[in-house]
């Protein structure tokens, strides 16, 4: 006789908890009807840090165990793995599945966690002679005694309630914004902790910057889709990207690709690259639309966020911000792109004009990476500055500006 099939049902995971797990860290149990259990969730909602976290209480009457999803009593498997729980309802041979969590229940001992008497800790010479003040002072040593007293509960509210503000603004931005916001107030940004992957050593001027540093295997294969857009671009769509406010380095070389058609794939797969990270240059805070539009690929889209953008809280939810210093991090990685693009050589001028970064820092992003520095006459009244990457690199000695003495006379 053939038995019955069954179907699977999936649960919503966002309208439930899930179903819960345990383990018992010091023997197994038999029955659980002598146990009393209680599930609590964090209040705190609205904080992504804090909203998942759950303690599950077991009770008896002889011992009590406590087990937690977080912190250090917590099992690992959670974070890494993701489990489920079948449940077949054997008339309609539907199994529902559901989310689960694993909990690992230790036993609390009454007492362990005991605060420790002040009087059987050894006091100081300072609260030694207090308390001879008190006991044996005048009258002038007991209100000096008192204000020094009033002054130390007074600095103690103070820092706890800077401890607390301090904690509430970490809540709300995070603490990797705020280290970008003070290096950003204070000038101390370093170019070159932002630049790409660099072997000076390398015996070729491509090998310098690996091309697949800036572009892995991966990435360089879901580009194909949007390069080969890209490579079949006519005349006139052309000249309505250029309408339209493309950027000029992109436009200079589209509109020279090469014939050949290895070497204009190629071309055309960075070329779409770079004009997404110009893009994003011009961005504060980076949406989950970001290049929707342009049929980005999500594992570019993912990569994007991760190399250019740090996580910033706003009323409870993560959003992308783009920093001063990773705008630096962007130019360098697009410097370094127009290298493998333009055969090692640079258009500082169009690129800082692009990014919308002044010319002294796109400079000092070349020397930094490294790269000759040159001029070359344009159509313009002005002058183009030209980055070239020749071996060995050039090495710049950096300016410190010293204030000037003043003669005595």
């Amino acid at each position: 006789m053939a038995e019955p099939s069954c179907t699977w049902k999936c649960c919503d995971a966002e309208k439930e908890d899930g179903i819960v797990v345990l383990q018992f860290s010091n023997g197994h149990v038999k029955t659980t009807d002598n146990l009393d259990f209680k599930y609590y969730k964090n209040v705190l909602a609205s904080n992504p840090r804090k909203r998942n976290r759950r303690v599950l209480v077991a009770e008896s009457e002889r011992l009590s165990y406590v087990g937690q999803n977080f912190g250090t009593g917590s099992l690992r498997c959670n974070n890494l793995c993701k489990y489920y729980v079948g449940v077949l309802d054997k008339t309609t041979m539907e199994m529902e599945v559901h989310n689960t969590q694993l909990f690992n229940m230790q036993p609390l001992i009454p007492g362990e966690s005991k605060p420790v008497d002040d009087t059987d800790s050894p006091k100081s010479y300072r609260q030694k002679v207090d308390s001879l003040i008190e006991a044996f002072g005048t009258n002038k040593q007991k209100r000096a005694l008192s204000s020094r007293r009033n002054n130390q509960v007074a600095d103690d509210s103070l820092q706890k309630a800077v401890a607390q503000a301090a904690s509430n603004i970490i809540d709300q931005k995070g603490l990797k914004v705020l280290q970008q916001e003070v290096v950003d107030s204070e000038g101390l940004t370093d170019t070159g902790l932002y630049l790409p992957a660099c072997n000076p050593e390398a015996d070729s001027e491509e090998d310098v910057y690996p091309f697949n540093e800036l572009i892995s295997d991966a990435e360089y294969a879901a580009l194909e889709s949007v390069g080969k857009k890209m490579a079949e671009l006519t005349s006139e769509e052309i000249v309505k990207m250029r309408e339209q406010g493309c950027s000029q380095t992109v436009m200079k070389h589209l509109e020279s690709l090469p014939a050949n058609p290895e070497a204009r794939d190629r071309q055309a797969r960075c070329l779409w690259y770079l004009s997404l990270l110009i893009k994003l240059g011009h961005q504060k805070v980076i949406s989950r639309k970001f290049g929707s539009e342009d049929d980005c690929p999500k594992i570019i889209f993912n990569k994007v966020l991760k190399t250019f953008t740090v996580e910033s809280f706003n009323h409870g939810r993560v959003k992308n911000v783009l920093a001063s210093s990773m705008r630096v991090k962007l130019a360098s990685y697009c410097l370094a792109l127009l290298l493998h693009i333009n055969h090692q050589t640079a258009n500082l001028t169009l690129l800082h004009q692009d990014l919308g970064l002044h010319e002294n820092r796109m400079v000092e992003v070349a020397k930094s990476m490294g790269l000759k520095l040159g001029k070359m006459p344009s159509d313009d009244a002005e002058e183009q500055r030209i980055a070239t990457l020749q071996l060995p690199l050039v090495k710049y000695e950096r300016f410190t500006q010293t204030k000037k003495r003043k003669k005595l006379r």
